[in-house]
């Protein structure tokens, strides 16, 4: 770059990282939350287990020049949160809340708790939000005076199992309901024991539990329906929830990689608007376009894009340019040790770029040796934009069994039989689907209740 600019290489500027100290603990400093704002790009980090756990890590903001600076009221903790607070015109991010000029007030009553979404009020969101912690504690704040109400404590709610830890993400507002995520997920979820993962929504009198799998994001628009979109996953795929018209609806999109199984891999994989009314979203390792409106009571135009592995707890638009935060390699308590100074940097770019990282791959399905019924379809699995594609099918039954695969090639939910499939006793089939062939869904169903695997690879 010019005289006075930093040093880019691939997008990356190495001046702009951000680090954490050695002591007292070797911790991690993901960036949580970007946030365009006051002339500025804005950025919160984080350590791995909230205060007393590292050092460093805070408020930084980064002006047109690239100059990096942290702010005098940062404090050390674990945050992932931010939002526009329009009635009041400031902006929220972590325990901070900043004016029109860039003045900073702090939350005292909740920088000691790990901060992960900031919602809009249901009933006076004039002057209060509500804040979600990521051990469950739901407050709502008054962004004028600052005082914090504990309203809930969501594990006891939302009925989370005593020996599963509560890992709470994403929270939006919308369609007059309050919907957060809770993405726990280890070894028994992964055998249904029973699941400890949560999406769940507040209609302002009783919370209502939707799913019982782990969910990371959770978001949508102010306008065009409010439509709201939420992530997550289980052992066959991962999972696209859609609110339309406060009915929800359940997709299923393939799996980019496994090193997002867990709860503590994910970091908040992200939908946001990185084009005016333009979403791009993160799930499971891959990128799509997706719309944030939807027509005729279905959402459209979700597209995938590419795969990475890069953590990316948050990414904007900001000066014509798209920026992706990072949480590189760090120590967390040396439980690395081939990891040293905890540090994270970020990466600019255009949207455009994104479709030279990897090629989309993926594989999963509607069903992992679920028990189905007979006649009764799956959810629908994404099919678009994928090359290779093979379907694998498999039975416990004591008899055959057929497969009937259904395919929406206009993405409507308009169902046509693309072709049926038998499989032996207790047996084995996969189909190869011509070179070419595309549709938007595809879904099965089986003439006979079952234990039953359909499982997707795109090649």
């Amino acid at each position: 770059m010019g005289e006075g600019y930093p040093l880019v290489i691939s997008g990356v500027v190495p001046s702009l990282a951000v680090k954490a100290g050695l002591l007292p603990l070797r911790t991690e400093t993901g960036i949580g939350a970007l946030m365009p704002w006051a002339g500025k790009l804005w950025f919160i980090t984080y350590v791995s287990s909230g205060p007393g756990s590292g050092s460093g890590t805070g408020l930084f903001t980064i002006d047109e020049l690239f100059h990096l600076e942290k702010h005098p009221e940062s404090v050390v903790g674990t945050f992932a949160n931010r939002m526009v607070h329009p009635q009041s015109n400031q902006m929220i991010i972590g325990p901070h809340i900043v004016d029109l000029d860039g003045h900073v007030r702090t939350i005292e009553a909740l920088q000691d708790y790990r901060l992960t979404a900031t919602m809009e009020h249901l009933r006076d969101p004039e002057h209060k939000v509500y804040f979600l912690g990521m051990e469950g504690h739901f407050w709502e704040v008054d962004v004028y005076t600052l005082d914090a109400n504990l309203l809930f404590n969501l594990v006891e709610e939302l009925q989370i199992p005593s020996r599963a830890q509560p890992h709470f993400k994403g929270g939006h507002t919308g369609q007059g309901r309050v919907v957060v995520a809770n993405n726990s997920y280890d070894e028994h979820d992964f055998a249904h024991d029973p699941g400890a993962g949560r999406l769940a929504e507040w209609d302002g009198s009783k919370w209502h539990i939707l799913e019982r799998t782990a969910f990371n994001e959770v978001t949508g628009r102010r306008n065009w329906g409010q439509v709201i979109f939420a992530t997550g996953w289980d052992r066959a795929s991962a999972i696209l929830k859609v609110c339309i018209d406060g009915e929800w609806q359940t997709y299923r999109l393939p799996k980019a990689s496994h090193t997002w199984e867990h709860m503590w891999q994910t970091e908040w994989p992200r939908i946001r608007e990185v084009e005016s009314e333009r979403y791009l979203m993160d799930c499971n390792a891959m990128f799509y376009e997706l719309s944030p409106v939807a027509f005729g009571g279905r959402i459209w135009g979700i597209r995938p894009i590419s795969t990475h592995l890069r953590i990316i707890p948050d990414f904007c638009s900001w000066r014509g340019l798209l920026v992706l935060a990072g949480n590189q390699v760090t120590p967390i308590r040396d439980a690395n040790l081939l990891a040293g100074e905890p540090q994270a940097g970020l990466w600019f770019g255009k949207t455009d770029d994104l479709w030279r990282f990897g090629k989309p791959k993926g594989w999963g399905g509607p069903w992992w040796k679920e028990q189905v019924e007979a006649n009764r379809p799956s959810d629908p699995y994404l099919m678009t934009g994928f090359e290779g594609k093979v379907l694998h099918l498999t039975h416990q039954a004591s008899r055959p069994v057929t497969f009937t695969i259904e395919v929406d090639f206009l993405g409507d939910q308009t169902w046509c039989v693309y072709q049926e499939i038998t499989v032996p006793t207790s047996g084995y089939a996969h189909h190869e689907f011509p070179p070419g062939f595309g549709a938007h869904w595809v879904r099965v169903r089986v003439d006979t209740s079952c234990e039953a695997t359909a499982y997707f690879v795109y090649t």
